[in-house]
């Protein structure tokens, strides 16, 4: 028998399957840290899809589109897991919008998102590997900071 490396929460949110290292990450665009909320983190654990992966589990927080819209560019394939009296009572995979607006930071330094107070829009150009365009400078980018 196995035993667990991260326990089980009550209420709340658990972000499964995001890529070996990246959890932090989550945790940092999310700012989980200044809300004083209840956060687990499993890192490098194994896995039967990815061999290994990152766990983030967050209690008594349910998860709005925005903040899955940002999960889903750190992590593209995570899950997303609500749990409510111990148990999942919705699962499902985060998605990458087709249109972002104000969470990606263009990195085209001539951008005017750069250099005057203007909203960031991108366009998602494909899913794998991530492309996203600027609605500006109209440049394709495949890395990219956040806002």
């Amino acid at each position: 028998m196995r035993a667990y490396r991260v326990y089980a929460i009550e209420n709340g949110t658990v972000i499964d399957h995001v890529h070996a290292g990246k959890a932090l990450k989550v945790v940092e665009i999310l700012k989980l840290d200044e809300y004083n909320q209840i956060v687990t983190v499993g890192m490098n654990l194994e896995s039967k899809k990815m061999v290994r992966k990152d766990i983030v589990k967050i209690e008594n927080k349910t998860l709005n589109k925005e903040e899955l819209n940002k999960i889903a560019l750190i992590a593209p394939r995570a899950t997303i897991n609500i749990i409510k009296n111990q148990k999942v009572t919705d699962k499902f995979r985060v998605e990458i919008p087709d249109f972002m607006e104000n969470f990606i930071k263009c990195p085209n330094p001539k951008c005017i998102t750069r250099n005057e107070q203007v909203v960031s829009k991108f366009y998602k150009i494909k899913d794998k590997p991530l492309a996203v365009k600027c609605h500006y400078c109209e440049r394709v980018f495949t890395e990219f900071g956040l806002v």
